[in-house]
């Protein structure tokens, strides 16, 4: 696997992979993670991830972080 690179952002760290034909955008923040896979063959570059990994896109991942924190909370009340 090799990284490509990273995004700036204050909300989550976001990195860039290339692996077996695929570009993956790694999200990080705290303890959870989010993974979008790409085929490599449906962008022109890997410039391609940087748009799309825009404000939208990144906004609707904290979106999803949020969700998945409160999934956990909830799972985690009935242990």
């Amino acid at each position: 696997m090799r990284i490509i690179g990273e995004i700036p952002n204050s909300d989550c760290k976001i990195t860039l992979f290339h692996w077996n034909n695929r570009y993956l955008i790694k999200l990080e923040q705290g303890f959870l993670e989010q993974t979008y896979k790409i085929d490599q063959f449906d962008l022109a570059s890997e410039k391609d991830l940087e748009k799309i990994v825009n404000p939208e896109f990144i906004r609707q991942a904290v979106v999803h972080f949020s969700a998945m924190t409160y999934t956990l909370k909830q799972a985690m009340e009935s242990v």
